[in-house]
């Protein structure tokens, strides 16, 4: 059996593993177009600001692919997939023939049509290749624009200001973190963000980018005003990578459709990871779910049931364990009840920094804010992947001392009999 994975992120690795774990000796061939073994991207911002090495960059021991049996061709891109004849092409004309096929192409940056963003300077922050050149021109003092407050422009931001750059960010949105953090929650953070020096452009963008023969020198804003600067960084957001699937006959929607085995549309071509929609267990349908655990999840399941195993993708949620500037959160599932069918329950303590809220939906809890008070909150994450009833003592939540205690004999049983098993 050949098996051929294009891509080396989390999703490829769990699906060698996955391969693995059912046949020992199929002939497995890794495609990437990055020049390294797969690195935890996460990681690319602590790689900026010194705090991590470059040998603890990698997602596996340095032994992995050979340990595995894995063939891999780092810095070779895929041109074409040619689905009828179960082939892909190489820009050196190469043809690999596959008899079972893993996409896991991840995602890449979304690259606004803004005025300027040919013009040396500007660059995204998704790769390790990303950091490198950003790394090359940094200088104390250097004024960094960046445009979007999401995780990727924030964590750019921790690492610059870790270098003593000056950063501003814009962001369209009237908050930090809108995907993840509620309002209140936001100021909190924006507020530690402004203690490190960082200045924010809500509610406004980049309009144009400046520049003298060539080089950034500055930005317009959405409201007219103009910043100097010496570079720009774009992280407005990343879309899945569908570029080798664009014409085929592979079915996608936002991502890649795939069904519980991670199989695509067409027969022997599998899907995992960022570029492939999994199921959303809160959402309760197929979404992109652009983290790692996921990832790997995924590509472990397609990786078994390419070697003719069995096995499901049960489901995830976003979810995110990050933080800034020492500033801890965890976040998950549904952050706002716009729907009238939910209920949410905060506790805010400005002093601390503290804020933590919960929201249920039917008795079940289908989203919650931990900041900076994270302690328990892996129980939380918890009774969301089991769909617990929480009803019997959802006001114990959001106290401090929240844990087994707390919940009903009959499931504090249950839940202590799992972790003994596990």
């Amino acid at each position: 059996m050949d098996y051929v994975i294009v891509g080396n992120s989390a999703a490829a690795i769990g699906a060698v593993e996955g391969i693995r774990s059912v046949d020992l000796e199929g002939k497995i061939s890794i495609f990437s177009k990055e020049p390294y073994p797969a690195y935890s991207r996460p990681l690319i911002s602590y790689y900026l600001s010194g705090k991590v090495k470059p040998e603890k960059m990698y997602y596996r021991d340095s032994d992995f692919y050979e340990r595995l049996k894995v063939e891999v061709y780092l810095g070779t891109e895929v041109e074409a997939l040619k689905i009828e004849d179960k082939k892909l092409e190489l820009p050196t004309g190469e043809k690999v023939q596959y008899d079972r096929l893993l996409i896991a192409t991840g995602g890449k940056p979304i690259n606004p049509p803004i005025p300027g963003r040919e013009y040396s300077g500007v660059s995204t922050f998704l790769t390790w290749d990303d950091v490198k050149e950003l790394d090359n021109e940094l200088f104390p003092g250097i004024k960094v624009v960046i445009i979007g407050a999401g995780l990727i422009g924030l964590k750019a931001t921790e690492g610059l200001v870790k270098r003593e750059a000056i950063v501003t960010v814009a962001e369209l949105s009237n908050r930090i973190l809108s995907a993840i953090l509620d309002e209140e929650s936001a100021q909190i953070v924006q507020n530690h963000f402004e203690e490190q020096g960082v200045k924010f452009q809500l509610n406004n963008t980049v309009a144009e980018i400046l520049a003298e023969k060539g080089k950034v020198t500055g930005v317009r804003l959405q409201n007219g005003e103009t910043l100097e600067c010496d570079r720009v960084i774009l992280a407005i957001g990343v879309r899945p990578n569908l570029d080798l699937v664009q014409d085929t006959k592979i079915k996608i929607n936002q991502g890649i459709l795939v069904n519980p085995q991670m199989a695509t549309s067409e027969t022997d071509v599998y899907a995992a990871g960022d570029v492939s929609e999994g199921y959303d267990k809160i959402y309760q349908e197929n979404r992109v779910l652009p983290i790692l655990p996921n990832a790997y999840k995924q590509g472990f399941t397609a990786g078994v049931n390419m070697a003719n195993g069995n096995a499901e993708y049960q489901g995830g949620f976003a979810m995110n364990a990050i933080g800034f500037f020492d500033l801890p959160m965890l976040t998950a599932g549904i952050i706002k009840s716009n729907a009238p069918d939910l209920e949410e329950y905060v506790q805010l303590d400005q002093d601390k920094q503290s804020y933590k809220k919960v929201v249920i939906r039917a008795g079940k809890l289908v989203g919650y804010i931990a900041l900076n008070t994270v302690d328990r909150a892996g129980i939380l994450t918890g009774l969301m992947d089991q769909e617990v009833d929480v009803t019997a003592f959802q006001e114990h939540l959001l106290k401090e001392d929240f844990g087994y205690i707390h919940f009903p004999k009959e499931l504090r049983s249950q839940r202590l009999t799992l972790r003994e098993v596990k």
